[in-house]
């Protein structure tokens, strides 16, 4: 919301200057963003009349002008505007101004003629954005010799605020100067409206078929006007020094009451109506031209102003290009209506648009305001563009308006809030001084809400009020209590800050993916999976809460490739969501992803890629820092994304905690792929869980070591062989270790010799071969019978 100071200062001026008044509002809690002067620096420039013009003798497009700048003696310019003509009054820079950006302005000859000066354009005087194709000319009372820019009053300054959304009753000058007046105590002067008595008893039918969308619609036919008229300086300045562009005087107008009152306002060309103007619920399938050209499609649950034959507009939003004001309109209806904030909400954004009206009405617009609106646009547009107004048709639900909220303040719960007793008077001043009717009760204060205030409905928003209007840098600072007891350290728990560092250590780097995936490669990964489904997501491939950390490491990984970066380590931290929003699980996972070679590209390094093994042996490293590894076990099983041959399920205690494995083929090949990845999750509480370490006292006696190889099918996990060894090998084996996996000569097909290394070794006491013996002979029993496997020789 931009606004003029000198504007605003016309409805309250506090002693402050424009600085000052910015800091107020700000402190208030309407961030002020920008305080900018409406016109660049320039001097020497004057109101003139042009008094004279003829010909260039030896140039066509110039022109040779005499001007009064007001000095007694006619001053002799060349000008090459088009729109030049006597009797303008115009901006004239006398020989010696400085324009902007420091052009001096010094006497000169135009193709042999004498010019003194410069009749100025608005872009030369840093008016206007675009360069102006003609002079600017100036109302006819403009005082001839008058500085322009004091007349002009562009000594003045543009005050940008950032309004947070709850506040939309501030984005008008209306709602600024209330809060102004409110800050500084002062009274509030708005510019007076009166009703408009109709000069014709003529109508244009309303019907409203949602009542509860749009609890209120007034109208209004006005005849005659003359949308050719030249809108007001003083009124286009206004507009500038908001934000808005001029077009035409009744689009002009409409923008002026929005920002003065608020309430958007909008004109339809009487010619283009037919019927009655219908506000109802779009139809399927209906299409509307908008203002700005783009053609769209309506979907049902789009509130729009219509006629008989289709949509007009959308409600609260943009109005229809073929139902505008034209150049050729004559006769307009007037509309001013007040539509619910759930209405509108979302509507524009639906379709790409953010409109100045959408804007307002999704915040809430003053529902008693839109009388006033019609009535003071109805003014204006007389004063300038004439016409004969008529009648207003008013349609309103009172059942549907918002009625009158009454929030109970308590005096004690004020003074809990804010450290700080405010005195009763002092209170009711401010909220009387917001617009509130305020009434004793034996607690506090029963406080009625006036009609523009949305944001206020419960007890702690009046809080906020009272105190952002008594200052919050008046509010005692007091830190709050804190008990400095040491806290309980769970040292049996490895910390996540850990977990990360051995990932970068082991040359990962750590990727901040969205929580939001797209559906399509949700569905190719997890086909079965069933994640919330954003109502209103960032953008169609951001629209599915994520059910894995899978989605999100395969889409950094196609990123980095599709930059020619081949060798990729990436992890990640972070919540996955399974299941409906009524029965949503909230997991925090560990997920890695590997890609390309083993080694970072050097001259000692090898070319090999990376494999299932080098991914598990990094997942194991993380395993190790809590201490307990034998906890942890990997057991071959299916999933969707993963390879069916190489993939596995990670068990804790017993526990299914997470999945390993290579990309599906199948996957990579509907992704575009053509590298190798593999792939770990893991659930975070197993990661960080262990045990403390314990001290052993070291023993002074021999270790005792048997490898011992085995033949096992091959379709037998190695898992099992180790796991049937520690059940015979007794309760000092130290050390149980693989160290060979073999297949091919020497070795039945169908099998797979597999060598181990086995490493005893007594507290107290030597061990002899003969207990060794006895160990050795039941592991092999035990691996026979339950296993099949045969002891190599």
């Amino acid at each position: 919301m931009k606004f003029s100071e000198q504007w605003l200062r016309e409805w309250v001026s506090p002693q402050l200057g424009a600085q000052g008044l910015a800091d107020q509002i700000t402190m208030a809690g309407l961030e002020v963003d920008a305080v900018e002067p409406v016109a660049a620096a320039f001097d020497g420039v004057v109101v003139a009349e042009v008094i004279d013009k003829r010909q260039h003798p030896d140039a066509d497009k110039l022109n040779v002008c005499l001007v009064d700048d007001g000095s007694g003696d006619p001053v002799q310019v060349v000008c090459g505007a088009p729109n030049v003509a006597v009797g303008q009054k115009v901006p004239f820079a006398r020989v010696g101004a400085v324009l902007p950006e420091d052009f001096k302005i010094k006497k000169a000859k135009l193709r042999g003629v004498e010019s003194r000066g410069m009749i100025c354009s608005a872009s030369e005087l840093g008016l206007a954005e675009e360069i102006s194709e003609g002079i600017l000319v100036l109302p006819g009372d403009a005082p001839a010799g008058k500085a322009f820019r004091a007349w002009m009053g562009l000594d003045d300054n543009t005050i940008e605020v950032d309004l947070t959304p709850n506040r939309g009753d501030c984005l008008s000058l209306k709602g600024l100067a209330r809060e102004v007046g409110v800050l500084n105590r002062l009274a509030v002067t708005a510019p007076a409206i009166e009703p408009v008595a109709p000069v014709h008893d003529e109508t244009f039918p309303v019907r409203v078929e949602d009542a509860e969308r749009c609890p209120r619609y007034i109208g209004r036919l006005i005849k005659g006007v003359d949308v050719n008229a030249d809108t007001p300086l003083w009124m286009v300045e206004r507009l500038r020094r908001s934000g808005v562009r001029s077009i035409d005087p009744v689009v002009d107008i409409t923008n002026y009451v929005m920002l003065e009152l608020g309430q958007p306002l909008h004109a339809f060309d009487r010619a283009n109506l037919q019927g009655a103007v219908v506000v109802r619920l779009a139809r399927e399938g209906e299409r509307l031209v908008l203002l700005d050209g783009q053609e769209i499609t309506l979907n049902a649950s789009t509130l729009v102003i219509a006629d008989e034959r289709g949509p007009l507009a959308i409600a609260g939003v943009m109005g229809g290009e073929h139902s505008g004001v034209g150049p050729a309109t004559r006769d307009i209806f007037l509309e001013s209506a007040f539509f619910s904030p759930l209405a509108v909400a979302g509507q524009a954004r639906s379709y790409g648009l953010h409109t100045d009206a959408s804007h307002r009405f999704e915040r809430g617009v003053d529902p008693q305001l839109t009388r006033d609106a019609v009535e003071r646009a109805t003014a204006l547009l007389l004063e300038v563009t004439g016409g004969e107004p008529g009648p207003l048709v008013e349609v309103a639900s009172a059942a549907h308006l918002p009625g009158e909220r009454q929030v109970t303040l308590r005096a004690a719960r004020l003074e809990q809030a804010l450290c700080k007793a405010l005195p009763g008077d002092e209170v009711v001043d401010i909220l009387d001084r917001l617009g509130m009717k305020v009434g004793s009760t034996d607690e506090g204060w029963q406080v009625q809400v006036p009609s523009w205030r949305f944001d206020i409905a419960i007890e702690e928003d009046l809080i906020e009020e009272v105190a952002r209007i008594h200052g919050y840098n008046r509010l005692p600072a007091r830190r709050p209590a804190a008990r400095l007891a040491l806290r309980p350290d769970h040292e049996a728990r490895t910390p996540l800050s850990r977990l990360r560092r051995q990932m970068v250590a082991r040359g990962y780097q750590e990727a901040v993916t969205y929580s939001f995936v797209a559906p399509e490669l949700q569905q190719a990964l997890l086909p079965d999976a069933v994640s919330p489904r954003l109502a209103n997501p960032i953008s169609s491939d951001l629209s599915v809460m994520r059910a894995s950390l899978f989605p999100g490491l395969v889409r950094a990984m196609e990123y980095n490739l599709n930059r020619q970066q081949t060798r990729i380590r990436l992890f990640e931290t972070g919540l996955v969501f399974h299941g409906d929003l009524d029965d949503l699980q909230q997991t925090p996972m560990l997920g890695a992803l590997a890609c390309g070679s083993r080694d970072p590209e050097g001259w000692a390094g090898a070319r090999d890629k990376v494999d299932f093994f080098d991914l598990k042996g990094d997942l194991e490293s993380l395993i190790a820092m809590g201490g307990e590894p034998e906890a942890w076990r990997f057991e071959p099983g299916g999933h969707p994304a993963l390879h069916p041959g190489q993939s596995a399920r990670i068990l804790y205690r017993g526990e299914q905690v997470g999945w390993i494995g290579a990309l599906h083929p199948g996957v990579r090949a509907g992704l575009g792929l053509k590298v190798e990845a593999f792939l770990f999750e893991v659930r975070q509480d197993a990661l960080v869980r262990g045990r403390l370490p314990s001290f052993e006292p070291l023993s002074r006696f021999p270790e005792v070591r048997r490898d011992l190889a085995f033949l096992l099918d091959e379709c037998r996990p190695v898992q099992s062989l180790l796991d049937c060894v520690r059940r015979q090998a007794g309760q000092w084996l130290q050390e149980l270790s693989l160290f060979d996996v073999y297949q091919g000569k020497g070795v039945p097909e169908g099998a797979k010799s597999v060598a181990l290394g086995l490493t005893w070794q007594h507290p107290s006491r030597t061990l002899n071969d003969e207990e060794i013996n006895q160990l050795v002979d039941a592991i092999v029993a035990e691996s026979h019978q339950h296993l099949g496997a045969e002891l190599r020789g």
